[in-house]
């Protein structure tokens, strides 16, 4: 059994850290699932429904201007840090 967690950890380890991140999970107060958000290599963050459908991106430029965008592509909104 020591030898397994071992492995699964060594293998963990090598996977760079974009690979392990798993995403986020979103539950309502019910615990039922409505959502998931992942972050890739480019820092661009996708928003899931529950149906695994895109819902809208999110991007942070140089500049600290977070952009969101709907699943079909429009600006819908802007922060900046």
């Amino acid at each position: 059994m020591k030898l397994t967690t071992t492995m699964v950890l060594l293998t963990l380890l090598a996977l760079p850290a974009s690979a392990q991140d798993g995403g986020r999970i979103f539950h309502d107060a019910a615990g039922c699932v409505t959502g998931s958000a992942r972050t890739d290599a480019n820092g661009v963050t996708t928003f899931h429904d529950r149906a695994g459908r895109i819902t809208g991106t999110a991007r942070t430029d140089s500049n600290g201007v977070t952009t969101f965008h709907g699943a079909s592509g429009r600006v819908t909104g802007s922060i900046r840090r």
